[in-house]
């Protein structure tokens, strides 16, 4: 019998109530700040690819998260009202694939008050159909996954015979809603679509939206992870810059994750992601929120902690906000710095639970 794979998550256990928090500045062990909070809203999604959801264990039979299980837009609400008190400048909705889940224009309504860079990272394969409602409820961005532009390698990429040209649809109608420029992740594989990139940057040069490639990476447990297949992000602005020279662009804020460069003939800028051979770990200033409300410091955490059981067991804001502080001051994350081959085999949370 196949073994189930399942997310990583507090056992639930008592403990003891977090100190409360003094309202000074927020720093973890190592002395980096909050900013960014990712909230998964979903554990589903209409892909099945190989980096992330591969169908071999994502299959017919995978149980996913049942509807009571998950957060609900009020919920996720509150919480994401109290990060923002602690100093949350930008939340991104993830899933899964985040529209899939009912209602989202909805959730992004009730975020867009809080006056923070509100984004959603999707796969694009029905954003023909939300791209206008996102922008009239508030959102600010938009990013869509597309690791190809060549039918046969996208096709066979996210097992799921799904068309370039609907993604590519998608991404016209997020411009055309105001929704740009639209940032565009390629995931990198060597020997898979590494020989796409130059085409990919072609294709995207002078249109206004951003390409960014990213590394492969040892997220979870079940991509078959290799490091023969990372293609590095210094070769990658070597590949590109061979045909389109580049120069370096100064990160947007303290903690950007994307390494930025620029055309040298001013036809746009693309972004390279190196979580495995450049770690930004030093910077990484990120909580993530799981569809069932557990709260992760690191995208290769292997344990989370419950929120959900604080918010539906009675706790005020106050409570909600000492236990969060509490997380990040004891926080001390730096895979990326101390990957080996040992821990890149190591059980760890899945990227569809947590968003990427």
């Amino acid at each position: 019998m196949k073994e189930k794979v399942i997310p990583i998550r507090h056992s639930g256990r008592a403990s003891a109530p977090a100190p409360r928090y003094d309202g000074g500045k927020l720093a973890d062990t190592l002395g980096r700040p909050l900013r960014d909070l990712r909230i998964s809203v979903t554990d589903r999604c209409t892909f099945r690819c190989t980096y992330c959801m591969p169908r071999a264990v994502f299959d017919a039979d995978y149980q996913f998260l049942p509807h009571a299980a998950i957060l609900s837009f009020e919920e996720i609400a509150r919480l994401a009202g109290v990060f923002v008190g602690l100093g949350v400048k930008k939340i991104r909705l993830t899933g899964g694939e985040p529209l899939l889940r009912k209602g989202v224009p909805r959730l992004v309504a009730m975020l867009a008050p809080l006056g923070t860079d509100l984004t959603l990272t999707t796969n694009g394969s029905t954003l023909v159909k939300h791209a206008r409602e996102l922008k009239a409820a508030g959102l600010k961005r938009i990013t869509v996954s597309l690791d190809s532009l060549d039918e046969a390698t996208f096709r066979a990429m996210n097992d799921a015979d799904f068309p370039v040209a609907k993604v590519l649809e998608g991404i016209r109608a997020a411009g055309d809603a105001g929704l740009a420029p639209v940032k565009i992740n390629m995931v990198v594989q060597r020997g898979v679509n590494d020989h796409q990139m130059l085409d990919a940057a072609a294709h995207w040069r002078g249109t206004g939206h951003v390409l960014r490639f990213i590394e492969f990476m040892d997220v979870g447990s079940t991509n078959g992870w290799r490091m023969d297949d990372v293609i590095p992000s210094a070769e990658i602005v070597r590949r590109i810059g061979e045909r389109f020279p580049l120069e370096p662009v100064d990160a947007s804020y303290a903690g950007e994750v994307a390494e930025r460069w620029r055309y040298q003939d001013g036809g746009g800028e693309i972004g390279v992601i190196s979580s495995v051979t450049q770690a930004f770990c030093p910077g990484c200033n990120r909580l993530r929120l799981s569809t069932d409300g557990s709260l992760y410091t690191c995208l290769f955490a292997q344990q989370g902690h419950d929120l959900k059981s604080l918010l539906r067991g009675g706790a005020s804001d106050d409570q909600l906000r000492d236990a969060i502080a509490a997380v990040w001051r004891a926080r001390e994350d730096r895979y990326s710095e101390i990957r080996t081959a040992k821990t890149a085999r190591e059980r760890k949370v899945e990227m569809s639970y947590i968003g990427g």
